[in-house]
């Protein structure tokens, strides 16, 4: 299937095909023709599937060129639970737009909080076609008058069970009551409970439903490496491989802390390998300065929390490393579907200390795939005891002394982080 044969126009197919798409994915495929046709759609797919090409492409080939004088009017707005989400999409809709050639060309904007609300009011002077938005900060710029959604005639609600989660439900509420009740919806979620699904009905009118099921296969495309390494040479080990690796070009690293970023990738810097922190406490424009960094190839590594990490999307990530494991199974699902995203291949290294091993022995079991230890020359851990050997049981749990509460109060944590359901588990996804 060719994205022509979905009925995008010729310069919508020469966009996909400069940005490096080869074919459409499963929700593009289903999503794209009944977008195009004008339908309301409710989308149900994985994240890292194709979803912003699904509801983009059909989205500009449906604007309304701007005129070449006067305000642009609202056409569309694109709803996301995160800044780092807004930004990308907006990457995404202007590298299509750029396709089009002549003149006015398409204002696609956005807007998110946690910086200056001024250079966003002042980019919508004299309108826009395309907003991209988080909710908090969309309202504020209705409050401040620099946008007016009565003209609105395409909604876009992406990752609505995480705007939900984040607590935007009352500012969804706002928003859906100043739009026109005559647009097209369309609605993409990971997962589907009931809040979700009481959105969703408010929201759509006759919906195309598109379903598109994880592939069983998520993890399979992704290599998975676990190396033993004692806790205090992790930096180093982390070091011989960036420097040895030839594929491992660009690197997203999770670590545990806000100052495990910091120290990790000072770490490296200092050994001549270009790494930057992201943490949350980092303000928005040293954010996007990082990711931009990476996407562009200034820097090499990007140490991460997970808080700071999520809803990143960073295209052709060969490889993630697992510095401190995850806390739970299904953090740890998250952090490697980083890599091997839209068909591509990936690789998910995790240290495992000896400390980690029954942790990391959870992990395994609940995505019912052994991955193989493997030793590093130069790098090896040091052996267990016999006693400490004979302690470590089938079940990952250690045996042989007295557990203290904290013992089980982590062990009661991690049992519960294995029962958990995984993305993926639910129909929804």
């Amino acid at each position: 299937m060719s994205f022509a044969s979905l009925g995008l126009a010729p310069v919508w197919v020469r966009a996909v095909r400069e940005q490096g798409y080869h074919a459409p994915t499963a929700i593009q495929a289903a999503a794209i023709p009944p977008i195009l046709a004008g339908r309301d759609v409710l989308g149900l797919a994985q994240t890292g599937s194709g979803k912003t090409a699904a509801f983009g492409l059909p989205l500009l080939q449906r604007l309304r060129m701007p005129p070449g004088q006067g305000p642009r009017r609202l056409q569309a707005l694109v709803l996301l639970p995160t800044r780092e989400l807004v930004v990308q999409v907006g990457e995404v809709l202007r590298e299509f737009a750029r396709s089009l050639s002549g003149s006015p060309r398409l204002k696609i904007s956005e807007a998110f909080g946690g910086v200056s609300i001024n250079p966003q009011l002042m980019g919508l002077r004299g309108g826009t076609d395309v907003m991209v938005a988080t909710p908090g900060r969309l309202l504020d710029l209705i409050e401040h008058k620099a946008l007016d959604l009565r003209s609105v005639e395409m909604l876009v609600l992406d990752e609505a069970d995480r705007l939900l989660d984040l607590g935007f439900a009352e500012e969804l509420q706002r928003i859906l009551a100043l739009l026109p009740a005559r647009r097209q919806s369309l609605f993409f979620s990971a997962t589907f409970p009931k809040a979700v699904q009481g959105l969703a009905q408010g929201l759509l009118q006759e919906p195309v439903e598109v379903r598109i099921a994880p592939e069983p296969q998520r993890t399979a495309a992704i290599q998975q490496r676990a190396i033993q390494v004692d806790e205090s040479r992790r930096t180093p080990l982390l070091r011989h491989l960036l420097q040895t690796e030839p594929s491992w070009s660009r690197v997203l690293v999770f670590v545990a802390t806000r100052y495990a970023t910091e120290h990790v990738s000072d770490k490296l810097w200092s050994h001549g390998i270009k790494a930057a922190a992201l943490h949350g406490e980092l303000s928005q424009g040293a954010r996007t300065q990082v990711l931009a960094a990476l996407r562009h190839g200034e820097i090499q590594v990007l140490v991460a929390t997970d808080v700071a990490a999520r809803g990143l999307d960073i295209p052709e990530l060969p490889v993630v490393v697992n510095y401190d494991l995850p806390r739970s199974p299904a953090d740890y699902i998250h952090r490697i579907g980083r890599t091997g995203r839209a068909g591509e291949t990936g690789l998910a290294v995790s240290l495992v200390p000896a400390s980690a091993e029954a942790h990391f022995r959870l992990i395994e079991k609940r995505q019912g795939q052994r991955v193989p230890r493997e030793q590093i020359a130069g790098f090896a851990a040091s052996p267990l005891s016999p006693e400490q050997a004979q302690a470590l049981n089938s079940n990952g749990g250690i045996k042989g002394r007295r557990k203290s509460k904290k013992d089980k109060l982590r062990e009661a944590a991690a049992a519960a982080a294995a029962s958990a359901p995984l993305p993926g588990d639910e129909a929804q996804r």
